[in-house]
């Protein structure tokens, strides 16, 4: 997630814009705006994993019963312990604060990142989705192939490859309406995303 935010808040994506109170100043270039806390808690990642292979290799070859080699496992342990314990409130008063920019996001949105609900289309007319998925990625080579977006490929062009892909490009939802017709488990549904929320909450914040 970190890593995903850092390139997010980059100005060529702007997505998202950290409070000053997680960034700090470039030394060279007065506009940038360095999103320290998620670089930060990025590289973390690498010490604790080094922690925990330190432990396993520490542990590895013991043989039954009490050796001094155990003496050493709770460096490794206190570290990765200490350092999740710092980096942990860090992000989330990062993420409390910051703020999405809805204008540069929708801004990036194309309408061939629908394609999926093309397939879903066809799926929804027996057509198998293995063969759904094969027929959509037909289209999708049409449109690079003509360097348009995928809704801009010619009817005919769509028809030639199947049917009633024409109709179903004409009738393409919205964005929004794509998210939430994902409404299963794990899904994009607003539904689906606060009931993930709700689960997460229970594991990590019982009492609240």
């Amino acid at each position: 997630m970190a890593g995903e935010l850092v390139t997010y808040s980059f100005t060529e994506f702007g997505f998202v814009r950290l409070a000053d109170g997680y960034c700090t100043g470039s030394s060279l270039m007065p506009q940038k705006r360095n999103p320290d806390v998620f670089e930060l808690a990025r590289v973390k990642v690498a010490r604790t994993l080094g922690d925990l292979v330190g432990l396993l290799t520490a542990l590895k070859g013991l043989p039954a019963g009490y050796s001094k080699d155990l003496q050493e496992d709770k460096a490794f342990l206190f570290d990765a312990v200490d350092t999740v314990l710092l980096t942990l409130p860090a992000v989330s008063g990062a993420v409390a604060t910051m703020e999405p920019v809805a204008e540069r996001m929708n801004a990036a949105l194309q309408r061939g990142m629908l394609a999926t609900d093309l397939a879903d289309g066809l799926v929804a007319q027996g057509v198998p989705f293995r063969e759904a998925h094969g027929l959509v990625g037909r289209l999708v080579q049409e449109a690079e192939h003509r360097r348009v977006d995928l809704a801009a490929v010619p009817p005919e062009a769509a028809r030639a490859i199947h049917g009633s892909l024409p109709a179903l490009l004409a009738s393409l939802g919205s964005f929004a309406e794509s998210v939430e017709r994902r409404a299963t488990p794990g899904g994009s549904a607003r539904a689906s995303v606060l009931a993930q929320l709700t689960e997460l909450q229970a594991v990590f914040l019982p009492s609240a």
